[in-house]
């Protein structure tokens, strides 16, 4: 029979090898400034981000970045993606001049200031693009420009806006304040604007609320579970080494993101939440298996060793787990493969944390409990030794 729990050593070994270089690089995130570690999209660090594509394809990333440095946006990021998209990043977040009036008429400039609101708010605010500064040709007067009728021309300004396919919203090329001025710095060295894909700013109240919002989840998700654990074997030590094997998981894709931010600028954005909870419910479900069978044989064979107890009932939950666990994965594998750079770094911290989670519920978690339960039996024998010799002592 193999011993499973007799060589927990070299499992909480290997344990440490996976964890420590991840969590090294994990504390590098706030000690470096975020130039190490963990790198996070606009949407827990506020910003804009900008995706276009020039009529010209010859257009260079460094090219870009070195126009938007003239432009003031100095902490752009510039980076070419697959299908031939500039995709802009700046922690800027006020880059949309703000409206003339707080009055709803077309001439408060709503077109292209809405664009970069966060969210969908540029797509709504697209009609009435054309009203957002006079040409030379339209009326001084204030009834003119506030009138609900079209404008026979477009402002001098403006650039065309780009081609949609039917039933998609047009996001037009922003006309005014910084974004705009970039826009206008970079069609006039390059070219025009072929196809802006995506506009969106997220503000730096938003950014922390999505921050102190994902904290909350995991930690509320990890004490019920604690707690949910230990009520239901009637025993802290089942919840306090579950617990410890999900930290075990959270640390090792959390780490593994870490080094892939350090050295490929890998960013972890809203849906990594998601797939960290997926995780922590997965793992600690393959713990559950592993310790009910625990419960049932402890009753079955009492008197024995807690070491043949946990080693015999992992041994019985081994195939059960490993058949699970596999289907999964190459579910995943198949998303990860085919499923579409969207969704790539979701499925690719699902697929680590489903085999993190595996390998810690058998060889974490398990052996954990036989070392709390040993450390109790040999501290209750010495306290047992010492009071039947304190009570000889005293006759």
């Amino acid at each position: 029979m193999f011993d499973v729990v007799g060589k927990k050593k070299w499992y909480f070994a290997f344990s440490l090898l996976l964890t420590v270089p991840g969590f090294i690089f994990i504390l590098l995130t706030p000690l470096s400034g975020g130039r190490l570690g963990l790198q996070f999209t606009i949407d827990y660090t506020g910003g804009t981000v900008w995706e276009l594509k020039f009529e010209d394809p010859n257009v260079t990333p460094e090219q870009v970045r070195s126009t938007l440095i003239a432009e003031g946006l100095a902490d752009s990021t510039v980076v070419k993606t697959k299908d031939g998209y500039l995709l802009i990043r700046t922690s800027a977040t006020a880059l949309q001049a703000a409206p003339a009036s707080p009055s709803p008429g077309p001439s408060a400039s709503v077109g292209p200031s809405g664009s970069a609101s966060a969210g969908s708010a540029e797509s709504s605010a697209a009609p009435a693009a054309s009203t957002e500064s006079p040409s030379p040709a339209a009326s001084p007067s204030p009834s003119a420009s506030a009138s609900p009728g079209p404008s026979p021309a477009p402002s001098a300004g403006a650039s065309p806006a780009p081609s949609s396919s039917p039933g998609q919203a047009v996001i037009p090329i922003p006309t005014s304040g910084p974004l705009g001025q970039a826009a206008t710095a970079l069609q006039k060295a390059y070219g025009p604007i072929a196809d802006q894909r995506e506009l969106t700013t997220v503000g730096a109240v938003v950014s922390a609320d999505l921050i102190n919002q994902a904290i909350l989840l995991i930690l509320m998700g990890s004490l019920g579970i604690l707690l949910w654990i230990t009520f239901r074997f009637h025993d802290v030590k089942f919840g306090v080494t579950a617990l410890i094997a999900l930290v075990h998981d959270v640390i090792v894709v959390v780490g593994t993101f870490a080094i892939l931010g350090t050295f490929f600028r890998v960013q972890i954005d809203a849906l990594f939440v998601t797939a960290m909870l997926t995780v922590i419910g997965f793992s600690v479900h393959d713990t559950i298996v592993v310790f009910d069978r625990v419960r049932e044989n402890k009753a079955r064979h009492a008197g024995e060793p807690i070491a043949a107890i946990v080693n015999h009932s992992v041994l019985q939950t081994f195939g059960r787990s490993i058949n699970t666990s596999l289907t999964v994965v190459i579910t995943l594998t198949a998303l990860l493969l085919f499923g579409g750079s969207a969704i790539t770094y979701f499925v690719l911290a699902l697929l680590i944390g489903i085999v993190s989670g595996t390998y810690s519920s058998i060889f974490n978690a398990s052996p954990l409990l036989v070392v709390w339960q040993e450390w109790e039996d040999r501290r209750r024998g010495r306290l047992a030794t010492a009071g039947r010799s304190s009570r000889r002592a005293s006759a």
